[in-house]
């Protein structure tokens, strides 16, 4: 048991990643979104919405 100790104090030392998520990882997380919506309203015009919706997010 005194062998685990040092490892699980060295993961808890790893900083945590924090700050924006690139944009190219945000378009790739609605994109499946736009698809269920254009599949299960049978519209272009909710998908257009979704997507004009990520394009103002990653405006910002």
């Amino acid at each position: 048991m005194a062998l685990t100790a040092p490892r699980a104090l060295s993961r808890t030392r790893q900083p945590r990643r924090t700050g924006r998520r690139h944009p190219l990882v945000a378009t790739l997380m609605a994109l499946p979104l736009a698809v269920l919506l254009l599949v299960v309203f049978d519209g272009w015009e909710t998908v257009a919405t979704q997507a004009s919706s990520v394009g103002v997010m990653l405006g910002r």
